[in-house]
């Protein structure tokens, strides 16, 4: 028997995230870990009239060229690749995994290659964002590997993939995000006029400039489940210390308590509890990975736990995140980088932000509601 659920998430990503039209071309990115949304949102596709097609990954493949491939097949990106991102009109990325630690052995330094080796790909992709010349949105069909990793069972985590993204029931889960969408906007209009941004909590003092910057929202519009604010802050600005003590994530291999230390905006130290000398390969990827590409707001209070997944801990209300790596340019974020990559800050106990020396938020929480425009 199909869960409906699937079924009614597709509705929303096809219809409300991406607004999918007849005669579009849609590509549909996911493992085959991730099947039954992919197959449900291949269905949704073609009942609009796009022109749908699958890109079914395996992840033995990647782990495969890193472990075994020259290093010219690490350095080869298919021109096919580009001719795709410079043709779709709509990227849905499905990111499932029945073994969310299959990369944990490959060896660092090539991991890292072939991470730069698509740097051009990468700034491909978020420049045609930037121009809105191409819509998006990643979402998670549940696996038990995931399900592992927050430490819930299959069933258990299933309601909460659903119900972050209310879709669990047969209400109006587009209303719903439509609502979210203008309190996230109202609250990037208060922090439009910000020009310095000081987060303060357990072993961080950071100091960042969004100067100039424009704050935008995730409204579920690139992500299911969303609910963030964020931009991306004047690259050489950022100054002083911030600790991570929720353990990050990347391509499998989890590093605890992550600490580092800005000066002109570059990372100039850095240090965990466990994985230090990964964190540091991570942050040679290229010249700009040292370097913020965004700080955030997470807004999303119905997010109330870590599940060792991006795609929900960003969101988790009361807490914020930088992201070291490439900008947004639709921000005016400059930072090219092949890296992205989100570390998680928990500000809901000890917590302040002060934004041009006043304080605007405090143990997880704005300490003023945001007026919404009526129209």
């Amino acid at each position: 028997m199909n869960d409906p659920r699937y079924d009614r998430l597709a509705q929303l990503i096809t219809g409300y995230s991406l607004e999918l039209q007849a005669g579009q071309i849609v590509r549909i990115d996911g493992s085959l870990a991730g099947s039954p949304l992919l197959v449900a949102l291949y269905g949704e596709a073609v009942r609009r009239g796009a022109h749908a097609y699958v890109n079914a990954q395996v992840s033995e493949l990647a782990e495969y060229l890193i472990a075994e491939g020259s290093e010219a097949q690490l350095d080869y990106v298919s021109p096919v690749e580009y001719q795709e991102m410079e043709t779709v009109d709509a990227l849905i990325r499905i990111w499932s995994d029945a073994n969310t630690r299959s990369m944990t052995g490959v060896d660092p330094d090539r991991q890292r290659r072939r991470l730069a080796a698509r740097r051009e790909l990468t700034a491909l992709f978020f420049d045609r964002v930037a121009k809105s010349e191409v819509r998006w949105c990643g979402a998670l069909s549940p696996t038990n590997a995931h399900a592992q990793d927050a430490e819930m069972s299959l069933a258990e985590y299933e309601d909460f993939v659903f119900s972050a993204c209310h879709v669990a029931d047969e209400g109006d889960a587009a209303a719903h995000w439509r609502e979210v969408s203008d309190e996230l906007h109202a609250r990037a209009r208060d922090l439009s006029s910000c020009s310095s941004l000081r987060i303060v909590g357990p072993d961080t003092d950071l100091t960042v400039s969004p100067e100039g910057r424009t704050w935008l929202v995730a409204d579920g519009k690139q992500n299911m489940p969303d609910g963030e604010v964020f931009t991306s802050p004047v690259e050489h600005a950022t100054e002083g210390e911030i600790r991570f003590s929720f353990p990050a994530l990347f391509q499998g291999r989890e590093i605890e308590d992550v600490r580092l230390r800005f000066e002109g905006g570059r990372v100039v130290e850095a240090e965990a509890a466990r994985g230090g000398e990964y964190l540091n390969s991570i942050l040679d990827v290229d010249d700009e990975a040292r370097y913020l590409g965004e700080v955030a707001f997470g807004l999303n209070y119905e997010i109330d736990r870590f599940t060792r997944n991006i795609l929900f801990d960003e969101k988790i209300g009361g807490t914020m995140h930088v992201a070291l790596g490439a900008g947004f340019g639709k921000a005016g974020g400059e930072n090219k980088s092949a890296l992205h990559w989100d570390l998680i800050c928990d500000l809901r106990e000890e917590g302040e932000v002060y934004a041009d020396g006043e304080l605007v938020w405090k143990a997880g929480s704005f300490l003023q509601t945001p007026e919404l425009e009526h129209v």
